[in-house]
């Protein structure tokens, strides 16, 4: 399982080292309703071969036909690096690439040769994309040169060239000063779930096709003899071990599913003081209340409780497990994007 982002990189790693000529656009600004949103990217080869999207699909063929004609490279070539297209600043713009009312976008359009300090820095950014690592992908925009910045380094890798002041906190994100893109890359999401049970597999099913990598950890003896659900790995190991060797950072979510405290409160007293993006746990209201009357117990101070999701889920009256998956699934999503603490 990669995220978008990760796929797009690892493509544009491969074209380089082939000796390939890569195009990369990104999206630094949106306007109205706008079908993609900021920071996705489209990356095209040598070849044609396209991979990523901007939009429903028109905006990609106008690039096409702009490649194919050779006005972008002359563009480019006049510009002397890279350069932003906007797209749908006139009605009849919109009409021609069928953009939604109102929506414009500022694309950033990069020429990436296949030289040997390029490669280093696309290498760079798939190893640090493959271990989970927070990083940035940042552009001089006058001359092209990139360079990378390790956010969980704390510093600038050795291929850096380029220094700005952002804020490295948030996990996905393009900002524009001083003459750089800095582009926050995002690995892919993960989702420990805990207890395999009904919910667990409804859950694990709409977690995958939100690409999420999926982790089902359950240590009761002959729970996970039944349970299965395809791309999702199964472990049988501790839950607290587990959340920390792969679950601690900010690109992880734990969900306790299990009903059972020797569990959940196992791998939630662990959860609770990492920087998990979610932590939450099923359970009615009474149950909750139990369950944060116990979490002290085992450690855990008041601020740390309060970061738990629990009941967990958005009230929708959901009854059947399918639903319930539902709103849990929604509720992820929401604290993901930021639209719910």
């Amino acid at each position: 399982m990669r995220s978008s982002q990760q796929h797009i990189i690892e493509s544009v790693n491969d074209w380089l080292t082939a000796s390939q000529q890569v195009w990369l656009c990104t999206i630094l600004k949106t306007w109205g309703s706008s079908p993609r949103p900021v920071g996705a990217m489209l990356a095209c080869n040598s070849q044609g071969e396209l991979v990523g999207s901007l939009s429903g699909g028109c905006i990609e063929e106008d690039f096409l036909e702009q490649l194919k004609d050779g006005s972008l490279k002359e563009r480019y070539n006049a510009e002397g690096g890279p350069f932003v297209i906007e797209y749908g600043v006139t009605e009849a713009e919109q009409a021609r690439l069928k953009l939604p009312c109102g929506g414009q976008l500022h694309v950033l359009l990069e020429s990436i040769e296949p030289s040997s300090e390029n490669r280093a820095v696309f290498f760079e950014l798939v190893q640090a994309l493959q271990n989970h690592s927070r990083v940035s992908r940042r552009v001089d925009l006058a001359t092209g040169v990139l360079s990378v910045h390790s956010v969980d380094a704390g510093s600038d890798a050795a291929s850096s060239t380029l220094e700005m002041d952002c804020d490295d906190s948030k996990l996905e994100s393009v900002e524009v000063g001083g003459g750089v893109m800095v582009h926050r890359l995002s690995p892919v999401y993960r989702l420990l779930l805990l207890g395999a049970g009904d919910v667990a597999r409804y859950v694990a099913e709409m977690a995958i096709a939100l690409e999420y990598e999926v982790t089902l950890c359950d240590p009761r003896p002959n729970y996970l003899d039944h349970w299965s659900v395809n791309g999702v790995e199964v472990s049988a190991s501790l839950p607290d071990d587990l959340v920390r060797s792969k679950f601690s950072n900010p690109y992880s979510g734990i969900v306790a599913l299990a009903h059972d405290p020797r569990v959940d409160d196992m791998a939630l007293m662990e959860a609770l003081k990492t920087d998990a993006f979610y932590v939450g746990a099923m359970g009615s209201e009474r149950t909750s209340a139990a369950r944060r009357e116990r979490l002290p117990e085992l450690g855990l101070s008041e601020e740390e409780i309060h970061a738990l999701h629990a009941p967990i889920g958005f009230s929708i009256g959901s009854k059947t497990p399918a639903e319930i998956a539902i709103a849990v699934m929604a509720e992820i999503t929401a604290v993901r994007h930021g639209r719910r603490q």
